[in-house]
């Protein structure tokens, strides 16, 4: 398996990964495809990356550039998601190898946190924990929204602010 940065020429396929992965979950969320390509349209994309098998792209993981607030101060922010894995593909590891390259890479971007809305039994494997999200205000907050401190020098705040980028709907 390769992990790759997205190209171009790559989102139809990065599409139909999107759309088959969501299409087998509960919720059968299509919004994914279009969220991929408005995010890179808007230039908020930080880090996209594909995994490519025999030449078939088999999942996509998205960081995208967050506003961020901790006491006051500015951070500089990640929101991953989305992350998608084409269902014959689900526990082989594709999609934790997209999210630990992508979170290897944030450091390039001098990101100091990185905040996700997913599955409190999978994220935390990556370090990302709800306790850590908790003093941010957000729409999401509760056991899903989770946060992870990137770099080390940053202290937990009292109270912040994380807001996703403009592509995720205005009340985000």
């Amino acid at each position: 398996m390769i992990i790759r940065p997205v190209e171009s020429a790559d989102f139809d396929m990065v599409d139909a990964v999107h759309r088959a992965a969501f299409a087998s979950t509960a919720f059968g969320h299509q919004g994914e495809a279009e969220l991929v390509r408005a995010i890179h349209a808007d230039g908020d994309a930080l880090v996209s990356l594909v995994a490519e098998t025999d030449g078939k792209i088999v999942g996509h993981a998205l960081f995208s550039r967050m506003e961020v607030e901790a006491d006051g101060a500015a951070l500089n922010g990640a929101g991953l998601a989305p992350v998608a894995v084409l269902p014959e593909r689900h526990g082989k590891g594709v999609g934790s190898a997209l999210i630990w390259r992508g979170l290897g890479m944030l450091q390039a971007h001098n990101i100091q946190i990185s905040f996700v809305l997913g599955h409190p039994d999978y994220y935390p494997r990556f370090g990302y924990s709800a306790d850590t999200a908790r003093p941010f205000a957000s729409p999401f907050a509760g056991p899903h929204f989770m946060a992870l401190l990137l770099d080390k020098a940053v202290q937990l705040p009292e109270s912040g602010r994380a807001r996703y980028a403009p592509a995720f709907g205005p009340e985000r």
